[in-house]
């Protein structure tokens, strides 16, 4: 199979049924061989009717999956993810204003191009200034922390992927404004970009508010850090316990001694236990030391993790020669 096309969707039944005849018709002119995998998010309206609908007018190109309540766009991408069988998986949202006419070119750049993953930009948008400044601000700092510089809209729903990306990578929480980093921290480092076009909202309103901002820095920030020390977080934890250990040992040392030396020469002093400096280096070191212990916690559960050594394998040769060898 050619392609397969994931729509997440919550309370979209007017966009529907004219989204299917969208994509039949460029599949048709193009010819290739699709599924079209709805994944229906608890929905409150009939979407999940519409779906059912159409997956009995076409069996041989609908899918469908609903959950019982409203999970968000992450849990739902993930469920298509893993249904999808075509050797390309394009993603795009359900209100129409991503448009199925942009799947040829992205299928050829993952095909004829050889990219892992392929993002949509939506140069020109349809959308009020109070949504494009803040999401202006919010990929210039993903492309910052990820190290994606190539890359103008890690939100747009519409994507494209090689097979093996979305089969492994795991999209949850709201970690789909993160996709290209996530295939990145997997080892998919071809990440391409494509200016597609952004329609207006015809049916319905949005489904995100202002919050989506604040959770998305939070996420990255999640990210960043998972991906740097989640196999290694004594490197972390234990540098910064350790660093703030030793600033606190060294001004208590200065304090007291201070006060030695201004025993000895007669001068003026005042007990160690009245000088603010004296708790703040020791809050220092007993924040130090948690910190410290806390990596070693950490590195504790990464022991004993089942998947601690579990990583991708691109390629391998004579496996079960070796295997074999080591047997005699």
């Amino acid at each position: 199979m050619d392609i397969s096309v994931i729509i997440p969707l919550y309370n979209e039944e007017e966009s529907l049924p004219e989204l299917k005849a969208w994509i039949d018709r460029v599949m048709a002119e193009n010819n290739f061989s699709y599924e079209v995998i709805f994944v229906n998010d608890g929905s409150s309206d009939s979407s999940w009717d519409v779906i059912k609908k159409l997956a009995a007018e076409d069996p041989g190109h609908v899918r469908g999956a609903s959950f019982r309540r409203n999970y968000g766009k992450s849990p739902a991408l993930n469920t298509g993810f893993r249904m999808a069988r075509g050797k390309v998986v394009i993603t795009m949202d359900a209100d129409l204003q991503d448009s199925p006419d942009e799947i040829p070119g992205l299928y050829r750049m993952i095909t004829e191009e050889g990219y892992d993953l392929v993002s949509g930009y939506k140069k020109k948008r349809y959308d009020p200034l109070s949504k494009t400044l803040p999401t202006k601000l919010f990929n210039a700092t993903a492309r910052k922390v990820s190290g994606i510089k190539n890359l103008h809209d890690f939100n747009c729903g519409l994507k494209a992927y090689r097979n093996r990306v979305v089969k492994h990578i795991e999209v949850y929480g709201d970690m789909h404004r993160y996709i290209p980093y996530l295939a990145k921290l997997a080892g998919f480092n071809k990440i391409g970009e494509k200016v597609v076009q952004h329609q207006a909202r015809k049916y319905g309103k949005t489904k995100f508010g202002l919050d989506r901002f604040v959770n998305g820095y939070l996420d990255l920030a999640t990210l960043w850090f998972t991906g740097k020390f989640g196999k290694k977080p004594m490197h972390f934890f234990g540098l910064l316990g350790s660093l703030m250990f030793f600033i606190g040992f060294v001004a208590i040392v200065i304090v007291g001694t201070l006060k030695i030396y201004h025993m000895h020469t007669g001068a003026p002093y005042i007990l160690v236990t009245d000088s603010p400096y004296f708790y703040i280096s020791l809050a220092t070191m007993i924040l130090g030391t948690q910190l410290f212990l806390a990596g070693f916690v950490g590195e504790l559960v990464v022991r004993n993790s089942p998947k601690r050594n579990e990583y991708e394998i691109e390629e391998e040769i004579n496996p079960q020669k070796a295997s074999d060898d080591n047997d005699k």
